[in-house]
């Protein structure tokens, strides 16, 4: 685990901290011997060297986005597509409840072919 990433969730929210120790959980459970790393300005997630995932901490949300999902649906009103669709994302509000489960089983087959 990075320091740096560990402060970037401290400056958090108590809320966001919550989410953001659960989701770096969930991606070390889910991609062994991940690479945790602060990198343009926010906790970035690597398996072999490429981007698995990123953490990101706004105002009244927390945004975690995965990478290497073309061929992951989107999911009107849970998971959303940025770009051309290599990223979807989704985006946690405060007292929201969380599906961890579904989000590693995307993150799984999305990490494989890393």
């Amino acid at each position: 685990m990075s320091d740096d990433v560990t402060q970037y969730i401290n400056k958090a929210q108590p809320w966001q901290i919550d989410v953001c120790e659960k989701l770096r959980a969930m991606v070390g459970q889910t991609i062994p011997d991940v690479e945790e790393r602060l990198q343009y300005g926010k906790p970035h997630y690597l398996k072999n060297g490429h981007y698995a995932a990123v953490i990101a901490v706004a105002k009244d949300k927390v945004s975690f986005m995965m990478f290497n999902a073309t061929d992951i649906p989107e999911v009107k009103g849970f998971l959303r597509s940025l770009g051309n669709g290599e990223r979807k994302a989704v985006d946690i509000k405060d007292g929201q409840t969380v599906d961890y489960g579904a989000l590693a089983s995307i993150l799984e087959k999305t990490a494989t072919a890393l």
